[in-house]
């Protein structure tokens, strides 16, 4: 079951999640929808805020990208086939000590054709919990750990637009203005 996207300016995006205390079926079954979600829009990742959930839950599917990353769970290596797409649940994200900082684009699902440049550390160690409650340890770096964080985020009320460089964020300010305003018209 795909769920709608809500779209940049609809306030459920600045809203920080709510702790999940609940690991049941209900909880599995919005994971899948998002991962449906996420798939059928052709995206990486997807936070509850983006389905219109003010939760501390993301997904994430780095399959069918290439792997120029690197990752551990529980100081194990496994598959990427085997973790893959990741539900993962009440995050906290600490950069890996002297991470070097990685500018790259990003876009977002919640502001469709808009993509920028942020800065990010290249390495993080995560502490989560996955769709049964089990909490587990994760050391990415790249794309994963930049995914990860961009999700994070998300579940934090901050998006990407609020991380770029001031020049960055000039160069698709009027999209931005637009995508608020094409937001607020749909809702009415």
């Amino acid at each position: 079951m795909s769920l709608p996207i809500v779209h940049y300016n609809e306030p459920v995006l600045r809203r920080k999640g709510e702790t999940i205390t609940a690991f049941d079926d209900a909880l599995r079954a919005l994971g899948n929808a998002m991962v449906e979600t996420m798939h059928e829009a052709r995206g990486i990742g997807l936070a509850a805020q983006q389905v219109g959930k003010a939760l501390r839950l993301c997904v994430i599917d780095l399959r069918d990208t290439d792997r120029d990353f690197d990752w551990a769970i529980d100081g194990t290596h496994p598959p990427l086939d085997l973790i893959m797409p990741m539900m993962i649940a009440n995050p906290t994200v600490k950069p890996a000590p002297r991470a070097p900082l990685d500018l790259a684009e990003e876009g977002c699902l919640s502001f469709p054709g808009i993509r920028g440049d942020v800065e990010r550390p290249d390495t993080i160690t995560v502490s989560y919990q996955d769709e049964h409650g089990t909490p587990h340890t994760l050391k990415c770096n790249g794309l994963f750990a930049r995914c990860v964080q961009h999700e994070v985020d998300h579940l934090n009320g901050v998006l990407f637009i609020d991380r770029m460089a001031k020049t960055a964020r000039a160069t698709i300010d009027e999209a931005v203005k637009a995508l608020a305003k094409e937001t607020r018209a749909s809702a009415r």
